[in-house]
Formats: structure tokens, C-alpha cells, sequence
């Protein structure tokens, strides 16, 4: 583990620390600069707190920052069903990318499914450039491609991937 990750801690988050929205609303924004208005499918603050999702915070130890130190990630889980749920909002903060952060949540998110009784995890990325670190970081964790789940419908600019646990 890197000495960065050594100060990482992650926790589940009732979204009450306006340090989150503001850090959500650059995902949005980055969302909505990425692709097509109806290929965004990030979910809001409202949306992130409603019955069904498990929100995660990633948070670095920094002197500079209140506890619980400095925010540089995000992930979700969302409740499809008894079997299946779909990871939303992963995020890493831009000076932090690279270094590891996305890997632990990821490894956090996983993690948790499984001990929630989840059989599989199915996510949609996009499917531009800027999103290809995010494929591959996925493929990497055993998701493989697959066709729209839950209410998503077929959309070029949209890429399905599926893990079972």
C-alpha cells in the first residue's frame, strides 16, 4: 500500500458535509461537459440520498482540512434487487487520480455488496476518453461488458459492464 492510501479512510456517509456536494457537483459538471444531456445518468444529491442507495466517502488525514480531513473520493451502491446492485458515483479528486484512491473504493464497494448478499455488480460508464481510465480500471476488477440493465436503454454513449461476486 502506498503511504497516501495509509491515511485513507472510507466510510459509509449521510451526505450531511457540504464538502460532498461541492465535490458532487464537479462530477456533475464534468458528467454533463462529457456527454450528451440524456447519456448523463450521474445521480444528484436528492437522488444520492433516497432509500436503496449506500453512499461511501474517501477522506485523506490533512492538518489543513476539519476532520474528517480532505475529501478525494466517492462511490455508491444502489439496490436493484435482493441479488443485484449497481455501483454510481465513483469518483476520484483530481489530484489524487492515479495514486490509488479509485482502487481502494472500488475494493471497499466490492467488498460491501458482497457482505450485503449481492450476487452481482453491474455499473455504466461512458463511452468516451475521458472514461477509458475508469473502463479499464473495472476490467481490471473482473466487470466485463453486457447489455443495458435495469431501466438503461442501448446508448452509444454509454458502456454496460457486470461482475458477478
Amino acid at each position: 500500500m502506498s503511504p497516501l492510501l495509509d491515511s485513507l479512510s472510507i466510510r459509509l456517509d449521510d451526505l450531511s458535509d457540504p464538502r460532498i456536494a461541492a465535490f458532487m457537483e464537479e462530477h456533475l459538471q464534468d458528467m454533463r461537459a462529457t456527454s450528451p444531456p440524456e447519456s448523463v445518468h450521474a445521480l444528484d444529491m436528492d437522488q444520492l440520498r433516497r432509500p436503496g442507495i449506500r453512499f461511501w466517502t474517501a477522506w485523506l488525514a490533512d492538518d489543513n482540512e476539519p476532520a474528517p480531513g480532505r475529501l478525494v473520493g466517492t462511490g455508491a451502491l444502489k439496490h436493484l434487487s435482493a441479488e443485484h446492485a449497481e455501483l454510481k458515483s465513483m469518483r476520484s479528486a483530481g489530484s489524487v487520480r492515479g495514486l490509488g484512491v479509485g482502487r481502494a473504493i472500488l475494493e471497499h464497494i466490492l467488498g460491501q455488496a458482497v457482505d450485503l448478499g449481492y450476487q452481482r455488480v453491474s455499473l455504466e460508464t461512458g463511452s468516451q476518453p475521458f472514461f477509458e481510465p475508469a473502463y479499464q480500471l473495472y476490467r481490471r476488477y473482473g466487470f466485463t461488458d453486457c447489455d443495458p440493465f435495469g431501466s438503461y436503454v442501448p446508448d452509444p454513449h454509454s458502456r454496460f459492464m457486470t461482475r458477478v461476486l
